[in-house]
C-alpha cells in the first residue's frame, strides 16, 4: 500500500539532499534538464519508468520504495543482543568488537582504494560484500557479520548508512561528491587509518585479495558480477542474503579449495 500523503518527488528530493547532490547532478544521472528535476521534486512532472529505474540504481533503493509502497527499515545500532521488534524496525545487535571490526574494514578498504576514481558508494558496497562472503566461505566464520540485502543492483549492507553516519559524527569518515564518467558519485573518505591490530593475518589476507582483484572495476561491472554469485541469485528480492549460500558457489566465485577435504575419512 502506498504511504499516506506520499509524493514521489519529495522522496527523490530527500535522497538527493541526503547524498549531497545538486539538482544539476541528479539531472546528469537521469539524462534530463535540471528544470525537469525541479518539476519532479515539486510534483509538477511525472517520473518515467526509465527515470525511476535510474533513480533506484543511483540511490541503491528499490523502485517500490521510490513509489511509496515500501517503508525503509529503521536501523538502530546496538551493542547487545536484542530481537527485531517489527518488520519495519531492525535492531542491528552486534557485539562491540564486531561493530568496531565493520568500521575498521570500511576504513581499511577506503585507505587502500579511496584514491581510485571508480570507488564510489556502490563499488564500496560490493567490495564489502565480497570481503564478508569470501571470508565466510573460506573460514566458516564471520569477518564483520554484516547483513546484506538483495536489491536490484547488487548486495547492499543493511547497517552501512547507520554506521557511516556514526563514523561521520565521530570524525572518522567524511562524504564527498565527485564526477566519474560524467556522472555524480557519492564517495566516502577516511579521516583516520584503520586499526590493523583488530585484524588477524587471515582476515587481512582476504581483504587484500578482494581489493587486488576487484577494486579497479567500476560500479556497473561489480554490480553485474555480484548478480552471478550464488548467494545473490538464490535470495528473494529485498531479502537478507544467507551466508550459508556461499557453500554452493561455483567458479570463479568460490575461494575455497574443496579438493582435499574429506580425505582420510573411511
Amino acid at each position: 500500500m502506498t504511504r499516506k500523503n506520499f509524493h514521489i518527488g519529495e522522496q527523490i528530493r530527500e535522497l538527493r539532499v541526503r547524498d549531497q547532490l545538486s539538482q544539476e547532478d541528479l539531472a546528469r544521472v537521469l539524462s534530463i534538464p535540471r528544470s525537469a528535476v525541479s518539476q519532479i521534486e515539486s510534483g509538477e512532472r511525472a517520473v518515467s519508468s526509465d527515470e525511476l529505474r535510474k533513480c533506484a540504481c543511483h540511490f541503491e533503493v528499490t523502485a517500490d520504495y521510490l513509489l511509496g509502497m515500501e517503508n525503509p527499515p529503521e536501523i538502530i545500532l546496538e551493542h547487545k543482543s536484542d530481537t527485531p521488534s517489527s518488520v519495519q524496525e531492525i535492531r542491528i545487535s552486534v557485539p562491540e568488537a564486531q561493530l568496531q571490526k565493520f568500521k575498521e574494514v570500511i576504513l581499511y578498504i577506503l585507505e587502500k582504494c579511496a584514491g581510485k576514481p571508480n570507488i564510489g558508494q556502490t563499488a564500496l558496497y560490493k567490495l564489502l560484500y565480497f570481503a564478508d562472503f569470501n571470508f565466510y566461505e573460506k573460514y566458516e566464520e564471520f569477518l564483520t557479520g554484516a547483513q546484506y540485502r538483495k536489491l536490484p543492483y547488487g548486495p547492499v549492507p543493511y547497517e552501512f548508512q547507520a554506521i557511516a553516519d556514526e563514523m561521520i559524527q565521530q570524525g572518522e569518515l567524511t562524504i564527498g561528491q565527485e564526477s566519474f564518467n560524467n556522472y555524480p558519485q557519492k564517495r566516502f573518505l577516511p579521516l583516520r587509518k584503520s586499526n590493523l591490530s583488530l585484524f588477524g593475518a587471515h582476515e587481512k589476507e582476504v581483504l587484500d585479495q578482494v581489493i587486488d582483484q576487484l577494486s579497479d572495476r567500476n560500479a556497473k561491472w561489480l554490480s553485474d558480477y555480484s548478480h552471478e554469485d550464488i548467494p545473490w541469485k538464490a535470495t528473494g528480492d529485498k531479502d537478507v542474503i544467507d551466508y550459508e549460500l556461499v557453500f554452493y558457489r561455483t567458479s570463479p566465485y568460490s575461494v575455497r579449495d574443496y579438493t582435499d577435504e574429506g580425505e582420510g575419512e573411511e
